[in-house]
């Protein structure tokens, strides 16, 4: 039997996180797409605290243009980690060598979309012992996915999660189709928290909130959400950002309906 089967051990991964525990209460991990200078996250961190679980900080970001920008790198991460943000910290690291460097000075190291299929890269995160949150690639099957997460289970690394991000489909007005119809199954077939991250898969902010709302009733852990103070001066995907006020309108509705879906 696989290692991510729902009978194998038998009952729901938990990942301590702070006062919060993945797979048992939903949290929600937010920031900026890419961390633009740390004075830009820590402003961000401030405005966010009070709904959030953990900061999204996306230092590495692989762009399909290599003229985009991609974050502030090594030296964004460097400056970043010797503050205190008391709360932990998701960043994408995207070679094996960023994991020998980094993974000490991360809480999550998030598996991109596009490293999905990276099994050197899934190898190293594994033998870090840091909790893992492998993202869905665009194009990925379920058992594609179940199958990179085997990678990591069989490695002995047991604080992992899954999320879903959006597929690639025909229709042109939304960037991505959010696969709600594929989180509704991996709670079928698998232990693991499974989290969903409504921002890469809407492209526009409008349709975060929403999104993230249908995410939650239908059984998500938890959400992983873009957020900008200004997101029209952004320098990586400014359009599907949440102004932090907008965040903390969407987590106050996210509470109540998680409330009423209780009773």
């Amino acid at each position: 039997m696989n290692l991510y089967a729902k009978d194998n051990p038998g009952q729901r991964t938990l990942i301590p996180m702070g006062k919060r525990t993945v797979g048992k209460d939903f949290v929600i991990f937010a920031g900026p797409c890419a961390v633009e200078n740390s004075q830009q996250l820590m402003e961000i961190t401030s405005e966010i605290r009070p709904w959030v679980d953990g900061f999204r900080a996306g230092f590495f970001k692989p762009r399909t243009s290599p003229y985009s920008f991609a974050g502030s790198g090594s030296e964004g991460l460097a400056e970043l980690s010797g503050l205190k943000l008391d709360l932990p910290m998701v960043v994408e690291l995207m070679s094996v060598e960023q994991v020998k460097d980094w993974a000490d000075a991360v809480d999550i190291i998030q598996i991109g979309a596009r490293n999905m299929y990276n099994y050197p890269l899934l190898e190293a995160v594994a033998a870090s012992g840091k909790p893992v949150l492998l993202k869905r690639h665009f194009s990925a099957t379920i058992d594609e996915l179940l199958m990179a997460a085997e990678y990591i289970l069989s490695r002995g690394n047991k604080q992992f999660m899954l999320c879903e991000r959006g597929i690639r489909a025909f229709e042109p007005r939304l960037r991505n189709c959010l696969d709600l119809g594929t989180l509704c199954l991996l709670r079928q077939l698998t232990h693991l928290p499974v989290l969903v991250d409504p921002s890469h898969a809407a492209g526009d902010a409008s349709l975060v909130a929403p999104l993230a709302l249908a995410a939650a009733a239908a059984g998500a852990d938890g959400l992983l959400l873009e957020v900008h103070p200004n997101p029209m001066e952004a320098l990586s995907d400014g359009p599907q950002a949440l102004t932090p006020a907008q965040l903390g309108e969407l987590a106050g509705r996210i509470k109540e309906m998680l409330e009423l879906l209780r009773k």
